[in-house]
């Protein structure tokens, strides 16, 4: 069965200029949690040579001298941006994996009579056309090799339009291919195997298809022998249409300013355990334990130093946001310690279960406010995260994360809408 996997370019610049058009064409970066590192870039920062993860103040002179633009992430918009792309990609299969907010895999299972190439193409008309966002699309008879086949259209190294198809290549014509393609490019090998397979002589895409499955095997694990096999044309990795639940939920963020005191410490742990929990009931399971923690700054060498955590285990397993708050700040209590300045806190929720198959304790005090959650998460839903949520996440969040060059976010605020003039 073909398959395509579908990546929007630079995704959350391209959501930037879908609602900023002046962007276009302009060397734009987006910046991670206050307003740090470099997670996204233009093809135009690209070209002056930033890499992924570069910090903000170390290409500020590189900025001044070529006019980069500074933004901070919107993840409202980009989530929002991402579900109206899937939905579109949704069209044109009913075999899709979601795989990550900027990327898709859609079956081709029954479409023998099409033209994928033209159904690719297409695509990514409806994409741009619907949605604004520019997408590649790579098509090949394994996940592994429509990575690959999505790389090589993203760099023009094959197809054209932004599109490569691996199923019209010869094999003559695909080994010429992944000749000139260094082997970290393979989905799945990082850095450090990479330079594990170089010092076996393993460099090129090409010469890791020619490897023996069972002496990677051996000598590395059966995940990179998986690799050899699909890069062979031989499926191992199925499309999973349902998510997999997660086995664990962390909500964590470092603050804008360092805090000192208990109280702000308290809004922001209350606050991370809403976002956990709201995920927690989105994927139907409940919480058997979780973990709060505090930390300062390890890069401050010379201030004073403590990290903490402590993991609470619940006598009934629960997805209620008001139950597990006070649990985790009951934990915040005895992890504070007065007289450092915190740089992060966050929670996990761990030990985590169905919600439908949960049989409660015979003597369990505690019970879900299961249709005050509903509304909670309908309302949030409609207006917005946050609209309606417990007190104890505070007001004036003095903790809250940087993100002063932050555009507004156009989709999911009414107050921030778009206005055509």
């Amino acid at each position: 069965m073909p398959i395509a996997l579908i990546d929007g370019n630079n995704f959350y610049v391209s959501c930037e200029r879908v609602f900023n058009p002046t962007l276009e064409n302009r060397p734009v970066v987006v910046l991670s949690n206050n307003d740090g590192c470099a997670v996204a870039r233009s093809n135009e920062v690209k070209a002056l040579g930033v890499k992924m993860g570069t910090p903000w103040f170390q290409m500020k002179d590189l900025a001044r001298k070529h006019g980069i633009i500074a933004l901070s992430s919107n993840y409202a918009l980009y989530a929002d941006m991402s579900n109206r792309m899937m939905s579109v990609l949704a069209r044109y299969s009913p075999d899709q994996e979601i795989y990550s907010i900027d990327e898709c895999f859609l079956g081709f299972d029954g479409f023998s009579n099409y033209d994928l190439e033209a159904h690719a193409r297409e695509m990514r008309w409806q994409v741009r056309q619907w949605v604004g966002i520019p997408v590649c699309v790579g098509i090949a008879e394994t996940k592994t090799l429509a990575k690959l086949a999505n790389h090589c259209a993203k760099k023009s190294l094959a197809g054209e339009e932004g599109v490569c198809d691996f199923t019209r290549l010869s094999v003559s014509e695909r080994s010429a291919l992944f000749a000139t393609i260094e082997v970290g490019e393979v989905w799945g090998i990082g850095p450090r195997m990479s330079r594990q397979l170089a010092d076996r002589g393993i460099r090129t895409v090409e010469a890791l298809r020619r490897a023996d499955p069972k002496a990677i095997r051996r000598e590395f694990s059966v995940v990179v022998e998986r690799t050899v096999m699909e890069l062979n044309g031989v499926p191992c990795l199925s499309l999973e249409e349902v998510a997999p639940a997660k086995q664990q939920i962390m909500s964590s963020r470092s603050f804008g300013n360092n805090v000192y005191d208990l109280e702000p410490l308290k809004e922001a742990v209350a606050s991370y355990v809403a976002t956990a929990a709201e995920k927690l009931r989105g994927q139907g399971s409940v919480a058997g334990m979780i973990q709060v923690y505090v930390r300062t700054n390890p890069h401050k060498e010379n201030a004073p130093q403590y990290s903490k955590g402590l993991t609470i285990p619940l006598p009934d397993p629960s997805d209620d946001t008001l139950y597990l708050t006070r649990v985790a700040l009951w934990g915040l209590r005895r992890v504070y310690r007065s007289g450092f300045a915190y740089q992060k806190a966050g929670v996990v929720l761990m030990n985590l279960t169905d919600a439908a198959n949960q049989q409660a304790s015979l003597f369990g005090a505690h019970r879900n406010n299961d249709r005050v959650m509903a509304v909670m998460d309908c309302v949030n839903a409609i207006w917005g995260r946050g609209t309606l949520r417990s007190a104890a996440t505070g007001i004036s969040k003095s903790w809250a994360m940087r993100r002063e060059r932050m555009s507004p976010r156009y989709t999911t605020e009414w107050d921030q809408l778009p206005v055509a003039i």
